[in-house]
C-alpha cells in the first residue's frame, strides 16, 4: 500500500467520517488503492463542514426583493445592428470564447447518451451538439475578414459519466467541421452524498457515494482544469456560457457580446418576459440589494402579479441560464468563492449500509446532494447587465422525455421549424402551404442571414437547406 492509509484514516477519524473505512479490510489491495486514492482527493475536514452549514439551512435574512433597475436592462430590439457590429468586431479579432455547461446524462430523456448527443426528431436528425458546433462555424465563417480565420475556442464542462462519451462522440464525428484543439473539455467537480447527520454515504464498499455539484461548480473547475489560463493565453477578453439542453441558443450571440462590451460588462444574461405572473420559472432581481435569481416559490403572489407603468410584469425576467462573463471576472471568483452557498438536494440515493454491508436502493429521498448554481456569482459583479430576448426565437429548453408536451423533443423540434419558416418570411418568401416543414441548416444561416434569393418565392416542398442550391430547389 502505497498511499498514507493511516494518515487519510486519522485526517476521516477528526472529521467524524472514519466510518468510510468500515469495509476496508475486505477490499483487495488494488480496490484499496483506488479508494484511498479517491479519499485523497476530498478535504475532509472542509467538506464535512460545508455539509453540515448547508444542512443547517441558510441564515434567515428579512428579504427585500425589488425588480431590476430600468438603467440595467435592455431590450434585444432597440440596438441589435449597432450591438451585432460590435459583438462581429471582438470575434474577428478572437477575443470571444464559448464556455458550455454540458454535464447532463439525459435520463430524464430515457437516453443513455449525454444530453447534447440528443436527436430531437429533425428531419437532419442533428443533435443538440451538432446545431451547437454548427453555429459556431457559420459565425468563424461570417467573421473571417481579409484571409484572416476568426477562431472561437469552445470549451465543454462535462462530468463524470458524461466526459468520456462526450469526448467520443466528438471524436466520431470529427468535431463537426471545428478544429479539434479549438474544443476544450473539462470536467466538473463533485461533492460527496451526505446522510442527514452529516456523514459521507458509500456507492460501494470501497468507493464514496459521489454526486456533481452543480452548474456553479463551473467556477472552480475553471481554474483547476487550466480554463482560466487557456483563455488568458488565446487573448480571450469575453466568454459566452450557456446550457446544452437549450435547442435554440444562440451560441457565441454576436448582438450579446457586442451589448454586454459596450456597457464595460463583468457578469450579463440573457432573460425573456416571463409568459404568465405564475410561470414557475426563476427571474432575475435584486434581494436584499444585490442581484440574483429569485426562485418562483420565494415570490408571493401579490408581487408576482406586480406590473410596471409599462404593463410589463415587474419581476417578469425569466432567467434562461444564458451568460455572458469577462475573462477578469472569472479570474476573480476565487477571492469571493467562500461567501458562495451550497444548496441541499434531498435525493435517492443508493448506497452502502455501513450496519449489514447491504445495498440500499431507497424508493423515497434518504440523503443530501450539495450543488451551487451558475447565477450565485451575480452579487459579485461590479458592472452587471441583463438583455432581454424573444423567447421563441433564442429559448426552447429540453428537459423532459417524449410525449411530456412541455419542453420535451416535440417542442424543440418545432420551436428550431418555426424559426425556419420565420426566417424565410422575414427573407420575403412564404410556404405554399401548412404542411410544409423546412430546417434551414446552422452552416447556410445563423440568424436569418443569407436567404435574399428566396425573397418573393414560394416554398414549394419540404428540405433540409444546407447551401444556396438546396434553397434553389424548393422555389
Amino acid at each position: 500500500m502505497t498511499m498514507d492509509y493511516q494518515g487519510l484514516r486519522d485526517k476521516y477519524q477528526q472529521a467524524g467520517q472514519g466510518h468510510v473505512f468500515t469495509f476496508f479490510e475486505q477490499l483487495s489491495a488494488i480496490e484499496q488503492e483506488e479508494f484511498l486514492r479517491q479519499l485523497s482527493k476530498v478535504d475532509v475536514e472542509e467538506v464535512s463542514a460545508i455539509g453540515k452549514k448547508a444542512m443547517k439551512g441558510p441564515e434567515i435574512l428579512e428579504c427585500q426583493l425589488e425588480p431590476l433597475p430600468t438603467d440595467v436592462i435592455g431590450d434585444v430590439a432597440s440596438n441589435r445592428e449597432e450591438w451585432c457590429k460590435l459583438g462581429m468586431s471582438l470575434i474577428q479579432q478572437n477575443q470571444v470564447a464559448v464556455i458550455l455547461m454540458a454535464g447532463g446524462q439525459g435520463t430524464r430523456l430515457g437516453s443513455a447518451e449525454p444530453k447534447g448527443c440528443y436527436d430531437i426528431g429533425l428531419p437532419s436528425h442533428k443533435s443538440l451538439f451538432q446545431l451547437q458546433a454548427e453555429r459556431i462555424c457559420r459565425l468563424q465563417t461570417l467573421a473571417a475578414k481579409d484571409g484572416q480565420d476568426a477562431v472561437i475556442p469552445w470549451y465543454i464542462m462535462t462530468s463524470g459519466p458524461t466526459d468520456k462519451p462526450t469526448r467520443d462522440y466528438f471524436e466520431k464525428h470529427n468535431y463537426f467541421g471545428l478544429k479539434s484543439e479549438n474544443v476544450i473539455f473539462f470536467e466538473q467537480g463533485v461533492m460527496p452524498c451526505f446522510t442527514h447527520d452529516g456523514k459521507f454515504m458509500l456507492e460501494s464498499k470501497g468507493k464514496l457515494a459521489v454526486a456533481p455539484d452543480g452548474n456553479g461548480g463551473i467556477y472552480s473547475a475553471l481554474h483547476r482544469e487550466g480554463v482560466i489560463e487557456s483563455l488568458k493565453q488565446r487573448g480571450i477578453r469575453y466568454s459566452h456560457c450557456y446550457c446544452v439542453d437549450n435547442s435554440l441558443a444562440r451560441v457565441a450571440d454576436p448582438v450579446f457580446i457586442g451589448y454586454c462590451a459596450s456597457r464595460n460588462t463583468d457578469c450579463g444574461i440573457k432573460v425573456v418576459p416571463k409568459s404568465m405572473p405564475e410561470e414557475p420559472v426563476g427571474v432575475v432581481a435584486r434581494r436584499n440589494g444585490k442581484y440574483g435569481v429569485v426562485e418562483y416559490s420565494e415570490i408571493s403572489q401579490e408581487l408576482a402579479e406586480k406590473r410596471l407603468e409599462n404593463g410589463q410584469l415587474a419581476f417578469g425576467a425569466a432567467n434562461i441560464a444564458n451568460h455572458f462573463f469577462s475573462t477578469e471576472f472569472l479570474e476573480r471568483v476565487p477571492t469571493f468563492a467562500d461567501e458562495l452557498e451550497y444548496h441541499v438536494a434531498n435525493k435517492k440515493i443508493a448506497h452502502i449500509d455501513i450496519a449489514t454491508g447491504d445495498i440500499v436502493k431507497p424508493t423515497k429521498p434518504n440523503g443530501v446532494k450539495l450543488e451551487r448554481f451558475v447565477f450565485d456569482v451575480f452579487g459579485h459583479s461590479k458592472a452587471f447587465s441583463v438583455l432581454q430576448v424573444d423567447r421563441m426565437d433564442e429559448f426552447s429548453p429540453l428537459k423532459n422525455g417524449p410525449g411530456a408536451g412541455v419542453d420535451c423533443p416535440e417542442t424543440s423540434r418545432a420551436d428550431i421549424l418555426s424559426q425556419a419558416e420565420r426566417f424565410i418570411n422575414k427573407a420575403g418568401g412564404h410556404y405554399l402551404n401548412k404542411e410544409i416543414e423546412v430546417e434551414i441548416s446552422p452552416l447556410l444561416s445563423y440568424g436569418g442571414e443569407n436567404l435574399d434569393s428566396i425573397c418573393g418565392a414560394t416554398v414549394k416542398k419540404s428540405s433540409i437547406l444546407n447551401t444556396l442550391e438546396d434553397v434553389a430547389s424548393i422555389i
